[in-house]
C-alpha cells in the first residue's frame, strides 16, 4: 500500500495554478490572436493560509525572447483570479506559462504591521524581516546600490536597541517597497503548464469588408433586352470608390463558370431564360470548374489586372471557396464518387428545407476523402499562386470539420498569411469548433441580434467567452440575408447596424447596395427581391451620392474612425455600461497608452438607440474606471458623427433621435 501511495503524483503544484486563460479545450487547440492585439492573460492562483503570493506571466515570443509580466489580482468579484494585459506584436507561435511564488517581504510586512503596533513578538518579527532583507542583499543580480540598501535595512531591523517605530519606518520606505515589488524575494516558485497562442497577421483579425458581384459592375442591357456582363476590367473601376469609403477587403462571390443544368432564374425561379446568368454558386460547366474563370468575366490576365488595381487602391481581394458543383461540373463525369448517388441512380442536389438548390450538387467526402481533399488543396494553391490570400468559405459546416482542420493547417504551414472566413450560420458548437479547427474569421449571429439585451449578450460572448479562438466578422447584410430589422426599420436601421458593427468589433462587412438603403424583400423570404444571385444588378452609386441619397459618407466616417482610433481595432477591450432605457445600448473600448507607439491612450464610448422608430431620452451610467479615469472624474467627449462636444461624468443625459442621428460615437479627451 505504501508503494502505491508513493507512486501517486499530485496534479497541483506547491502553489496551485488552475484555469489559465487564454486556453482552448484544455490546450487541445492553440488559442489565437492577431498581430497588434492586446490579449488578457489570467489564472487562478492561491496558497494555504494567509501568506501572500505573486504571479508572473512568462511569455516566449516566436523570436525566442522571453519576457515577464507581473499579474495583478482582479478584485473581490474574482477572488484568487490574477490577470495582466500583453500586446502580442509578432506573427507566429507564442508560448506562455504562469509562475507563482511566495511573496516573502509582502507577507512579512502584512504580519509586522499587525504585530508590532500590538506589541506582539516584536523581537522575532523584526528578526524575520532582517533575514529577508539579508537575502535581498545577497542577490548578486541586484545593483550594488540595492544590495547596500538592503544590507543597511537588515542591520536596522536586527538592531534590538533601535526603537520599533524607527525600524518599521525603515521597512516602510517607499523605495524599499518599490524595489521589493519589482524584484521580490521569493520562494516556493511554481510553474503552470505551457500553453500556445498562435498570432496571425493583423488582417486575420482586423478589417472592413465590401462585397460585390463583378458581373454587375459595368453590366449593360442591350437594345434587344439581353444583358452584357460586367467584367474584371469594368469591376476594377469600382475599386477606388470602395477604397475611398475606407474598406480594406473586397470580397467577390464565385468567379467560376456557371452550370446550365437546372439554372435558376430571377428570384430563385426554377426555370431560367436563355440570358439569365444563373447563381455563381452553381459552379462548373464546359469552360471548367473551381480553377477556372467565367469567360464573361475575362481571362486570367484580366483577373490579375483586377488584383493589381485592388493593390494600388490599398485593397485585398477575397474570393469564394464554395465546395459544391453544378450538374455540368467536370467532376460529375470524372469523379462521380465525389457526390451522393440516390437509390434511383440520380445525384442528390443541395437542400436546406424548405429551400432547394437543384442547380447544385453537394460533395460527399466519405466516398473518397483523400482524393477530394487533395483536389481542394490543389485548387486553393492555384488561387494563392495568382495572388489570393483570403478565402470566404461557403457553408463549411456542411463538410467534415476534420477536413477543414487538415486543409487550413496544411495551407497555413506553407502560407501563414492566408486567411479563411467561415460562412457558417449554424449551431454554437459547430461554429465554435470550426474556429478551433483553424478558421481565422466567421460570420456570426450578429445579423439577428437587434435588441439591447440581445446585443449585450452577443457582444459579451464574442469579446470575452469566445475571443481566445473565434473572431466574428460583423456583416450587416449578405445577398442571402435581409433581416426584418432592415426591411422595416427605415434608414435609421441602416445607420444603427453599421455603427454597431464597425465599432463593436475589429471585423465588419457590408454587401453592395447597403449604402443605397436597399430594403425590399422577396415576399415570404428574408432575402432581397430581384436577388443579385440570379440576375445582373448594376447600381448608380454616383447618382445616389450626387442627390445626397447615399449612406456612403456615413460608412466612410465609420471606417475613418476605425483607422484613427486603435481602440476600435481591438476585440477583447469592450466594456458594457448602463442606461435607464431598454433601447439604449452603451459600451466603451479602450486602448492603453502603454501599448501605443504614440504613447497616448484612446477611449471611445458608443451610445446607440437600437429602436429605429423612436426618439429616446435617458440617463447613461458609466464605469469611469473602465475609461482609465478616476472615480468622480469629469471629462470632455467629442462625437465623431456630428463633431459636437460635451462635458461628461459617470452620469449623463442623452437624447438620441433615430430620424436624425441614432448613435453617438464619442471620443474621450485624455486629461492634460
Amino acid at each position: 500500500m505504501a508503494n502505491d501511495t508513493d507512486a501517486f503524483t499530485p496534479v497541483l503544484g506547491r502553489i496551485p495554478l488552475i484555469e489559465p486563460s487564454p486556453e482552448v479545450d484544455g490546450g487541445l487547440f492553440a488559442a489565437k490572436a492577431f498581430a497588434g492585439e492586446v490579449v488578457p492573460f489570467e489564472i487562478t492562483a492561491f496558497r494555504e493560509g494567509h501568506d501572500l503570493i505573486g504571479v508572473d506571466l512568462m511569455l516566449l515570443a516566436p523570436s525566442g525572447e522571453q519576457t515577464a509580466h507581473r499579474m495583478q489580482p482582479l478584485g473581490i468579484e474574482h477572488p484568487d483570479r490574477w490577470g495582466v494585459l500583453a500586446l502580442l506584436d509578432a506573427e507566429g507561435e507564442w508560448r506562455f506559462r504562469m509562475q507563482a511564488w511566495a511573496d516573502e517581504w509582502g507577507t512579512w510586512r502584512a504580519v509586522a504591521e499587525k504585530k508590532i503596533p500590538a506589541g506582539v513578538d516584536i523581537a522575532v518579527t523584526f528578526q524575520e524581516g532582517a533575514i529577508i532583507a539579508e537575502r535581498a542583499a545577497a542577490d548578486q543580480r541586484r545593483s550594488k546600490a540595492e544590495r547596500r540598501m538592503f544590507t543597511d535595512l537588515a542591520r536596522m531591523l536586527g538592531d534590538d536597541a533601535a526603537p520599533a517605530e524607527a525600524r518599521m519606518a525603515a521597512a516602510s520606505e517607499p523605495r524599499v517597497n518599490q524595489i521589493m515589488a519589482e524584484r521580490p524575494v521569493v520562494s516556493l516558485q511554481t510553474l503552470s503548464e505551457t500553453r500556445r497562442i498562435v498570432v496571425e497577421r493583423t488582417r486575420a483579425g482586423v478589417g472592413a469588408w465590401y462585397e460585390f458581384f463583378p458581373r454587375s459592375i459595368g453590366a449593360k442591357r442591350r437594345g434587344d433586352g439581353t444583358w452584357q456582363s460586367g467584367t474584371f476590367r469594368t469591376a476594377a473601376l469600382r475599386l477606388p470608390e470602395v477604397a475611398a469609403m475606407g474598406f480594406d477587403v473586397v470580397y467577390l462571390p464565385p468567379i467560376h463558370p456557371i452550370g446550365r443544368a437546372y439554372r435558376k432564374g430571377p428570384n430563385n425561379a426554377l426555370t431560367a431564360g436563355p440570358d439569365d446568368p444563373g447563381s455563381p454558386w452553381a459552379i462548373g460547366g464546359p469552360d471548367g470548374g473551381h480553377d477556372a474563370i467565367h469567360p464573361e468575366l475575362g481571362t486570367v490576365e484580366d483577373f490579375q489586372y483586377f488584383l493589381g488595381k485592388a493593390e494600388l487602391s490599398g485593397l485585398e481581394v477575397a474570393i469564394d471557396l464554395a465546395l459544391q458543383a453544378s450538374p455540368d461540373h467536370p467532376w460529375v463525369q470524372t469523379h462521380p464518387e465525389w457526390f451522393t448517388t440516390l437509390p434511383d441512380g440520380t445525384i442528390a442536389y443541395a437542400e436546406n428545407p424548405p429551400k432547394k438548390y437543384q442547380d447544385i450538387y453537394p460533395l460527399n467526402f466519405d466516398n473518397d476523402y483523400d482524393g477530394l481533399r487533395h483536389e481542394v488543396r490543389r485548387i486553393v494553391e492555384h488561387w494563392i499562386g495568382l495572388g489570393i490570400k483570403i478565402f470566404r468559405v461557403d457553408n463549411p459546416h456542411t463538410k467534415p470539420l476534420r477536413f477543414w482542420e487538415w486543409l487550413i493547417h496544411d495551407v497555413n504551414a506553407a502560407h501563414p498569411d492566408v486567411v479563411f472566413l467561415a460562412e457558417a450560420f449554424s449551431r454554437p458548437a459547430v461554429m465554435q469548433t470550426l474556429a478551433k479547427a483553424g478558421f481565422q474569421q466567421s460570420y456570426s449571429y450578429f445579423t439577428w441580434r437587434n435588441t439591447k439585451a440581445e446585443l449585450e449578450e452577443f457582444l459579451t460572448t464574442i469579446s470575452r467567452d469566445w475571443a481566445p479562438f473565434y473572431r466574428a466578422n460583423l456583416f450587416v447584410n449578405t445577398p442571402d440575408i435581409l433581416t426584418e430589422y432592415l426591411q422595416f426599420g427605415g434608414r435609421a436601421a441602416f445607420k444603427i447596424r453599421a455603427a454597431i458593427a464597425a465599432t463593436a468589433g475589429p471585423l465588419w462587412g457590408v454587401y453592395s447596395g447597403y449604402e443605397l438603403y436597399e430594403s425590399v424583400a422577396r415576399p415570404g423570404a428574408e432575402e432581397y427581391i430581384d436577388n443579385e444571385k440570379y440576375e445582373f444588378k448594376p447600381r448608380d452609386f454616383g447618382r445616389a451620392a450626387a442627390s445626397g441619397d447615399s449612406l456612403a459618407p456615413y460608412l466612410t466616417m465609420l471606417n475613418q474612425a476605425r483607422k484613427a482610433h486603435p481602440a476600435l481595432r481591438q476585440l477583447r477591450n469592450l466594456t458594457l455600461h448602463g442606461s435607464d432605457d431598454d433601447a439604449v445600448l452603451v459600451y466603451s473600448k479602450r486602448f492603453d497608452a502603454r501599448f501605443s507607439r504614440a504613447g497616448r491612450s484612446d477611449t471611445v464610448i458608443v451610445v446607440a438607440n437600437v429602436d429605429p422608430h423612436s426618439v429616446r431620452e435617458t440617463l447613461v451610467h458609466l464605469d469611469v474606471t473602465a475609461l482609465g479615469l478616476d472615480p468622480g472624474a469629469e471629462f470632455e467627449v467629442r462625437d465623431l458623427v456630428t463633431g459636437q462636444r460635451w462635458n461628461w461624468s459617470a452620469r449623463n443625459y442623452v437624447r438620441l433621435d433615430s430620424f436624425y442621428e441614432p448613435v453617438h460615437i464619442l471620443h474621450v479627451k485624455e486629461p492634460s
